[in-house]
């Protein structure tokens, strides 16, 4: 069997997405596991201990009743007694309905038989005339009393083993969670070992014989015609080696042979090029395309008896790649490609294939531009792969929210119901894990809306929009906030700038982050101000603040997912709202940048396209 450079590949990043779906498996495992040990939390312990809480305050007023019975307020003090008997009553039957736990039951039942013993001595205590005061308060002390303490203590009772269980389970799921990090971190690690290790492996494949060629090529151009390059394996890239030394032995021949033997060594080189899985495509300063190899026609569906020289928009009709062409040939350098990949989609037999596509300058002599090479690089798989990746996050972030629910509202009974009987660096430490999860609880929302509008899953709900209207909005948010810190907050637009094609709630995220940043960077007495300007088809909105300003080396990857300025200052960020930003942006058809001076401030623009026929605008506000 031959291994195909191809075939090595698919192998490769196959094991890769077993370990990725291995790694999902056992992180839904210990989720499931973590979701149990939080739901038996509140399905054993809560409404015992809810039970237990109303049995004492139903027993309390009981007794407060027949105090007021002996301060002569005979019928509102009966009637008190009676209606929380019943609800004792109701309470004890929802204990006896969620006995779970061991000496529950027999916890239970001596509350049942105490409170029988209770209700038989009230009822001795009725039959004792009112006129014997004295009778009545001896029988109270007596027998009543002590009753009532032994029942309120024993629901007291109940309550604490319930509470007590509560803390068992929660270190149960505290431990679970611990494992679940560890498992998932060492099982993540070797993932990532490996995937490192193919991909090492993969460059250096892909590498080594390449610097072969680039050095007999050196050799080559020396004069030096004697040159062999090993080819030890039998794939595209040993193919491709066996091919250059063939042309390296002709080539030997060319010193010394005429134009029609170089003419056929000629031929041998276009049938290497024609060899390679990767599309070329020449194209003349003209924009006529002089030449392409097998594989760029394939793409394109090009028949090989096409006529040749014919107008690129001709051949291939996609204004985009010509749009770059051209770009490339006035500046004589290979194109800016700004806010995008640079990727070619292309659809056939109903199937979407992706290539990366790059464009190279030809010069000839005296350095004179004479054509671009186009090259389409098949990353279809890549990009299915990064399709799967960003779902695997979607997917474990949306599967973190339900066990974080449960954490969430476990702790906060802790803060409502047992903060007292806890010593002050306990408490710090619920405290510090209350934080600890709304921080984690962030950090999940932001992962899904990034993973959503990377896989184009997020609606937009597109309309005219006033920039006005968008300054308004952000400035009414931030306006209180900005006087708190003693920061100015002004925004001016020109009357006459037109409305643009937007999603107002998203646009207006965008802004709110953009400033929510500014006004932790800008300095007591600083100025944040929000302007406009419309520059056909586009308006380009701008938010310039006087802070620190953003060092040089993170200007270029501010926009990345994760990335977080060092500063003195902590934040406490996720270092996603600016990438999420950048993609609500790019959903827009717009791009975003940043222009920053390190101790002069920071200015954030993007753009979003305007609605042509919109006439009018917004007013100067600040």
């Amino acid at each position: 069997m031959v291994w195909t450079l191809r075939k090595k590949i698919f192998i490769g990043y196959g094991i890769t997405l077993i370990l990725m779906v291995l790694v999902l498996v056992w992180a839904f495992i210990n989720l499931w596991d973590l979701g149990q040990a939080s739901d038996a939390i509140l399905r054993e312990n809560y409404k015992s201990i809810l039970a237990a809480e109303n049995m004492v305050y139903a027993i309390e007023r009981q007794d407060s009743a027949i105090l007021l019975v002996f301060a002569e307020y005979e019928d509102q003090g009966w009637k008190q007694f009676h209606e929380n008997e019943s609800e004792f009553f109701q309470w004890l039957a929802r204990a006896k309905d969620n006995i779970t736990l061991e000496g529950e039951e027999t916890i239970v039942k001596n509350i049942e038989i105490g409170y029988s013993s209770y209700l038989q001595h009230v009822v001795e205590l009725k039959s004792i005339s009112i006129g014997s005061p004295r009778k009545r308060a001896t029988f109270y002390h007596e027998a009543i009393l002590p009753s009532f303490l032994s029942i309120r203590d024993t629901c007291i009772r109940l309550r604490e083993i319930n509470q007590q269980n509560m803390f068992k389970v929660s270190s149960q799921a505290r431990y679970i969670a611990k494992r679940a990090i560890w498992s998932m971190a060492i099982i993540g690690i070797a993932a990532v070992g490996i995937g490192i290790g193919f991909s090492l492996l993969l460059s250096n494949l892909l590498t080594k014989p390449v610097r072969q060629m680039v050095e007999a090529t050196q050799k080559i151009a020396e004069g030096n015609y004697n040159i062999q390059i090993s080819s030890p394996s039998s794939d595209e890239l040993g193919q491709l080696a066996e091919e250059f030394n063939s042309m390296t032995k002709k080539l030997k021949g060319f010193h010394d042979l005429n134009i029609e033997q170089i003419m056929a060594e000629k031929l041998k080189s276009e049938a290497i090029i024609r060899s390679i899985d990767d599309g070329i495509i020449l194209v003349d300063a003209e924009f006529k395309v002089t030449g392409m190899n097998p594989m760029a026609r394939r793409i394109f569906d090009i028949q090989p008896d096409s006529p040749p020289n014919r107008h690129f928009l001709e051949v291939i009709k996609s204004e985009e790649l010509f749009n770059y062409i051209k770009q490339s040939m006035q500046s004589g350098k290979p194109p800016s490609i700004e806010g995008k990949e640079n990727v070619f989609t292309v659809e056939r037999n109903r199937t979407r294939y992706h290539y990366q596509f790059s464009i190279t300058p030809v010069r000839g002599k005296k350095g004179v531009l004479i054509g671009v090479v186009l090259l389409l690089r098949d990353v279809t798989r890549l990009a299915e792969l990064n399709r799967m990746k960003s779902e695997f996050v979607m997917i474990a972030s949306h599967e973190l929210r339900t066990p974080l629910t449960s954490i969430g509202m476990s702790i906060d009974l802790l803060l409502e119901g047992a903060i007292k009987k806890l010593n002050e660096k306990e408490q710090q430490l619920l405290s510090a894990a209350h934080e600890d999860l709304q921080r984690l609880k962030v950090l999940v929302n932001n992962l899904l809306d990034l993973s959503r509008i990377e896989a184009g899953k997020i609606e937009m709900e597109f309309s005219a929009v006033s920039v006005r209207l968008l300054f308004e909005k952000v400035n009414s948010i931030f306006k209180k906030q900005a006087e708190e810190k003693g920061i100015s907050l002004s925004f001016h637009s020109p009357e006459e700038i037109p409305v643009v094609q937007a999603d107002l709630d998203k646009i207006i995220w965008v802004l709110t982050n953009l400033i929510s940043n500014a006004l932790h960077y800008a300095p007591q007495g600083g100025h944040i101000h929000l302007s406009a300007e419309s520059f056909l088809p586009y308006n380009q909105i701008s938010v310039h603040d006087d802070g620190p300003g953003i060092p040089f080396e993170y200007q270029s990857k501010i926009f990345d997912k994760f990335v977080q300025i060092k500063s003195d200052k902590v934040l406490g960020g996720s270092g996603l709202g600016l990438a999420i930003a950048k993609e609500i942006v790019r959903a827009h058809g717009g791009t975003i940048w940043v222009d920053s001076v390190p101790g002069e401030g920071s200015t954030f623009t993007f753009t979003l396209p305007v609605i042509e026929s919109s006439q009018g605008g917004v007013g100067n506000g600040g």
